[in-house]
C-alpha cells in the first residue's frame, strides 16, 4: 500500500467551467478516506482523477513516490469499485476475479490461491461457478470487491458502490467493507482506501477520516467526531447530522450579558460558549443540533417560545418541528422523557442545551465558537 496526495489539484474543462478548484489532500497508507458532499460537488470527478480516468489541468497527483500525473490507469497501482459493479457478464464469478491477474500472465499456482484467499475473505465461496446475473445485489458488490483485493493494488477507489442496494443490504456490506478494511490492517496488509458517497451516514460509520466537498472546494477534513463537534463552517455543521442541524439568522452581542437576538426574541449565551467566541458582536447564524435543544413548557425563561408545526413519531424518539422566533427549528426528544407526545399547534418553548450551541459569522460561514 502507498500513501496518496493531491496538491493543489485542478479540473477546469473544455467550455472554461472549473470543476476542482485546488484542492489539497493527503491519504495515509492505510487509511479509509471518505469524500462526501452534495451531487455536484466533484468528488466523483476527484476520484476518476486518482483513477486517471479524467486528466488533470493543475496541480500533482501522488502515489507512494511516484508522480502519476501521465500515467495511464493500468499503471498506477489502482483498482476500482463502481457502482453497477461493472462485472464481465459472460464470464463466471472465478473467472471475473481472476481477470486481472490472468491479465498480468502470473503463474496459474498463484492465481488460484489468490482466488481461493479472496473468496474465503468475502464469503462468496458458493458463488464461484455462477454468472454475474445469477447474483443478487449484495453478492455481486461483493464480487466486484473481490475483484479489486485481489489485485493487491497501492490505493482502492469506491465510487457510490452501495447505492443500488435496498438499506437492510447497504447496512451489512458497510459493516462488511469496514471488517474487511480492518482485518487487512490486522494482518499487515493495510489497504490505502478512498471511498466516495453521497451518503453521509456511510461517510460516518465507514471513514477514518472525511473530506467534506462542496463545489469543488473541500470545506474541512476530519475524523467523525470532530466533523460532528466542531465543523469548522456552517456548511459542514448543515451537511453532517441527521436531522440536520438547526440553522438560523441572529444577532449576536457581547457586552454585559452575552446574549443572541433571534427574530423578536433573545435569549442569553452560556458563559462557556461566550468564552469561546472569536467575534463580539454582529450578525450571525446560530446553529443547534436537534438533539441539543429542549423542549419545554411555554414561558420557561431564556427560552425561544413557539408553536409545534408538526410531529414525526420514530418510536425510540419523536421529531418535533416548530416555529419560533420566526424560525423554523427541528427537535429531537427521546420517547421516554416525555409525559405525552406534542400536537401540532401547541404552545411550546425550546432552549439549547448548556452551551452546546455554534454560532458562524453570517457572511463568511466560519466557526467562530470553536475557541
Amino acid at each position: 500500500m502507498a500513501e496518496l496526495q493531491l496538491k493543489s489539484v485542478e479540473k477546469t474543462y473544455g467550455g472554461g467551467f472549473k470543476a476542482v478548484h485546488g484542492i489539497d489532500l493527503t491519504v495515509a497508507e492505510g487509511e479509509f478516506m471518505v469524500l462526501v458532499g452534495p451531487s455536484g460537488c466533484a468528488k466523483s470527478t476527484t476520484l476518476r482523477m486518482i483513477a486517471g480516468l479524467e486528466t488533470i489541468t493543475g496541480g500533482e497527483i501522488r502515489i507512494g513516490d511516484r508522480l502519476v500525473n501521465d500515467v495511464v490507469p493500468g499503471k498506477r497501482g489502482i483498482a476500482m469499485v463502481f457502482q453497477n459493479y461493472a462485472l464481465y457478464p459472460h464470464m463466471k464469478v472465478r473467472s471475473n476475479l481472476s481477470f486481472g491477474l490472468r491479465l498480468k500472465r502470473r503463474p496459474k499456482q498463484e492465481i488460484a490461491g489468490a482466488t481461493g484467499d479472496v473468496s474465503r475473505v468475502l464469503e462468496i465461496e458458493e458463488l464461484l461457478e455462477r454468472l454475474p446475473k445469477q447474483l443478487s445485489g449484495g453478492q455481486a458488490q461483493r464480487v466486484a470487491v473481490g475483484r479489486a483485493l485481489i489485485k493487491q493494488p497501492e490505493v482502492f477507489l469506491f465510487d457510490e458502490p452501495l447505492s443500488n442496494l435496498d438499506a437492510k443490504l447497504r447496512a451489512s456490506m458497510r459493516v462488511r467493507i469496514t471488517d474487511l478494511h480492518k482485518r487487512l490492517r490486522a494482518e499487515g496488509r493495510p489497504a490505502t482506501v478512498v471511498y466516495v458517497t453521497h451518503d453521509q451516514v456511510e461517510a460516518m460509520t465507514m471513514g477514518d477520516r472525511i473530506c467534506v466537498m462542496r463545489e469543488g472546494h473541500i470545506m474541512q477534513v476530519a475524523d467523525p467526531t470532530t466533523l460532528y463537534q466542531r465543523p469548522a463552517n456552517a456548511f459542514v455543521a448543515g451537511f453532517i447530522g441527521m436531522p440536520e442541524m438547526n440553522l438560523v439568522d441572529a444577532v449576536l452581542t457581547t457586552q454585559d450579558v452575552p446574549h443572541l437576538t433571534v427574530g423578536d426574541q433573545t435569549i442569553s449565551i452560556e458563559t462557556g460558549l461566550a468564552d469561546r467566541l472569536s467575534l463580539t458582536e454582529g450578525p450571525v447564524k446560530l446553529g443547534i443540533r436537534p438533539q441539543h435543544l429542549q423542549l419545554l413548557t411555554p414561558g420557561s425563561d431564556n427560552a425561544l417560545q413557539g408553536e409545534v408545526t408538526a410531529v414525526e413519531f420514530l418510536g425510540h424518539e419523536i421529531n418535533v418541528h416548530l416555529r419560533a422566533a420566526d424560525a423554523d427549528f427541528v427537535a429531537v426528544v427521546p420517547s421516554d422523557h416525555l409525559d405525552a407526545m406534542p400536537r401540532r399547534g401547541d404552545r411550546v418553548a425550546v432552549k439549547p442545551t448548556g452551551a452546546k450551541v455554534h454560532l458562524f459569522d453570517r457572511y463568511s460561514e466560519e466557526n467562530i465558537s470553536l475557541g
